[in-house]
């Protein structure tokens, strides 16, 4: 069967042990020999309760943490793709936690006891994430603001170099040898013609105004719809030339020409290309290392929360099984249903799976109003589609 995106976090509490809570969530979730979910242990380490007065303080922040580290990883995936763009469809790939794909890092999740002392109190933990993805979120914005103009000057220098010839950069079509230079008198115009009043052009251009050089008009470039032609004059008429061309639906485009201006564009163009390319490798690597570290971050925020609340919602000693469901698609409902008999006994309040309006505030098992007896929190790894 097929695996959906969207990973359940659960706990329940001990029952003799917690390997028994274990073995009979297991057995659950195989219904008539059918599996309902993929079902994986949650490993969380002997964190530090503090009171529970703390726990409960944690508990909001914890919820505003967990959406800001979701918030920084989607932001990440979703920049990695802009900038594989003709590659944007491998982005999936692309995007791994501590080398691993991210279905293979939450099936065996691991603390990280180096980044994430055990015996630090748990709101020390959150600060020490909410402060790595905050300068992550910083030097993202940064790195971005940076590349993207890089990039956009290019696409404005790519644009004007493709295109209608009424608009794109001429300098890349012409060579000195369309003009007549370092003349006194001399001057030669650049001129766009529909191809359809091409033969128009060529028996007007040399009655438009006086001083025109007979047989100087020559065809250079041709686009879809234009073609784009010299005329040669004398620089005293051409005022009147623009006007009187511009009556017969020709149009001149203003250029001068000039080698070193020429050159200075393609060295320009040059230059940002090769910056980009520069900029690309790394940013890549940043992207994607940052990518994991946000991603195991806000996993080490659920492993925290599920902690959190199964303390609150159990109470102590600890003694509590945390369980990462990964439904089968279209089992969800069959899943949840499974759940509610498994652990209705646990509902204290008579409100399992009812729409609550008020006077709930049960976080980690309150989830759109929905009540659980069941800790629970959703986790979708689908950081490869816009959010």
């Amino acid at each position: 069967m097929t695996a959906s995106t969207e990973f359940w976090l659960i706990s329940a509490p001990g029952e003799k042990t917690t390997q028994q809570t274990w073995e009979r969530l297991n057995q659950c979730t195989v219904a008539r020999g059918q599996a309902l979910s993929h079902n994986s242990k949650f490993s969380l380490p002997d964190l530090k309760v503090g009171t529970l007065d703390i726990l409960v303080g944690l508990s909001d922040e914890l919820g505003k943490l967990d959406g800001y580290v979701e918030n920084v990883t989607h932001k990440l995936s979703q920049y990695l793709g802009e900038v594989l763009e003709d590659h944007g469809d491998k982005l999936a790939g692309n995007l791994l936690a501590n080398g691993t794909d991210l279905t293979s890092y939450m099936t065996r999740f691991q603390w990280d006891l180096a980044k994430y002392p055990i015996k630090q109190p748990l709101k020390n933990i959150a600060e020490i994430i909410s402060k790595q993805v905050s300068q992550v979120d910083a030097d993202l914005k940064t790195k971005a603001h940076s590349y993207n103009n890089l990039k956009g000057t290019l696409q404005t220098l790519e644009r004007k170099s493709v295109g209608s010839l009424l608009t794109r950069n001429l300098g890349e079509l012409v060579n000195k040898e369309h003009f007549v230079t370092n003349s006194e008198y001399l001057t030669t115009l650049l001129v766009v013609v529909q191809k359809s009043c091409e033969d128009d052009w060529n028996s007007k251009y040399e009655t438009l105004s006086d001083m025109v050089v007979p047989q100087s008009s020559k065809k250079i470039s041709s686009d879809s719809e234009n073609s784009l032609f010299t005329v040669t004059l004398f620089k005293k008429v051409v005022d009147e030339y623009k006007l009187h061309a511009r009556e017969n639906k020709f149009i001149v485009r203003d250029f001068t020409y000039s080698e070193e201006e020429v050159a200075a564009g393609k060295n320009e163009r040059d230059k940002l290309t090769a910056d980009k390319n520069k900029q690309y490798g790394p940013l890549v690597r940043w992207l994607k290392i940052n990518f994991s570290e946000c991603f195991t971050a806000w996993i080490h925020v659920k492993a925290i929360r599920v902690f959190v609340e199964s303390v609150l919602r159990y109470g102590l000693p600890v003694n509590f099984q945390a369980m990462l469901l990964h439904p089968y698609k279209k089992t969800q409902k069959r899943l949840r249903e499974m759940l509610k008999d498994l652990y209705s006994h646990l509902d204290t309040s008579g409100t399992a799976n009812t729409v609550s309006e008020a006077n709930f505030d049960l976080p980690g098992f309150m989830v759109n109003n929905e009540y659980y007896p069941y800790v629970y929190y959703p986790i979708n790894i689908n950081f490869w589609e816009k959010k």
